[in-house]
């Protein structure tokens, strides 16, 4: 059984202060205002946003992974903030190449503190593209951006050009926002033997390792298209096991490699208000925390 007042403990005493605001506005009432004011501390002059948003990137300088969370945020708390939004889509086409992706980390990046895999890269990212592009599908917004980056996607993604359990998880993301439901549904129905045969999913709960991303980590909301590809049973054991997974201290941990003290606790509360909104939106949590 969740703990929510340790949970909403652990949020006060630890979170950032987006984090607050993202806990007070799923949990407590609070209404977006909040997300959107916090969010706009991390804006920089060119539209995009930093400032270490990405917790593991505590880089001053505009990326796309911090926008990444910008949308997500925005789209979880229920305030599509349309000047926000634009702003940020306006950054992601100053950085798109050629082929309509855009990269994994900018080399301004490179200038500050980060976790090791933060490395810029020749090859467009189908993590960000993917990633970002899925939001605003997920939403309906129309920007000239969108149109390139769901090209990219698409061909990467029918290519088969997966590298790895992140591309993998962010190309099942743009599939259950794209238009073409389809073409999309297909798609994942080609896709889930190699995630399986790969060693991309752990189908079942314990398996893989803390590097494996569970069928609940690439279905999480039981609308999503993707839910069609595992048992029912097997995303309520992992429903079991995310419960099972709250600290004494209320909050959750971060599951992959820390290397910040700093990074570890913002990713504590980032990963806590996330947790408690998968339970939220799959029928597990009872009441409101206190």
């Amino acid at each position: 059984m969740t703990d929510l007042d340790a949970a909403a403990d652990f949020i006060w005493r630890n979170a950032r202060l987006i984090d607050r605001h993202r806990f007070a506005c799923l949990f407590l009432g609070a209404g977006p205002d909040g997300v959107v004011r916090a969010l706009r501390a991390y804006q920089n002059p060119d539209g995009g946003f930093g400032q270490a948003l990405e917790p593991d990137l505590r880089t001053p300088t505009s990326q796309p992974g911090a926008v990444q969370h910008v949308l997500e945020m925005l789209a979880q708390a229920g305030r599509f903030d349309e000047a926000l939004v634009t702003d940020a889509c306006d950054f992601l086409a100053s950085i798109t190449r050629e082929d309509g992706g855009i990269p994994f980390v900018l080399p301004s990046a490179t200038d500050h503190p980060r976790a090791p895999w933060w490395q810029p890269a020749d090859e467009s990212s189908l993590i960000q593209t993917g990633a970002n592009a899925a939001v605003l599908h997920e939403q309906h917004f129309a920007h000239p951006w969108l149109a390139g980056a769901t090209a990219f996607c698409w061909a990467r993604i029918e290519a088969g050009e997966i590298s790895g359990a992140y591309d993998a998880r962010f190309a099942v993301a743009f599939l259950d926002t794209v238009p073409d439901e389809p073409r999309a549904v297909a798609a994942l129905e080609r896709l889930r033997p190699l995630l399986v045969e790969n060693g991309l999913v752990a189908v079942e709960p314990g398996q893989g390792d803390d590097d494996t991303f569970t069928a609940l980590d690439y279905s999480p909301r039981p609308d999503s298209r993707s839910r069609r590809l595992w048992r029912a049973d097997a995303i309520e054991g992992h429903l079991d096991a995310l419960a099972a997974g709250q600290a004494e201290d209320g909050g959750w941990t971060v599951p992959w490699p820390e290397w910040s003290p700093a990074a570890t606790l913002d990713w504590r509360g980032y990963l806590t208000v996330h947790a408690l909104d998968t339970l939220r939106v799959n029928g597990r949590l009872e009441r409101a925390p206190a």
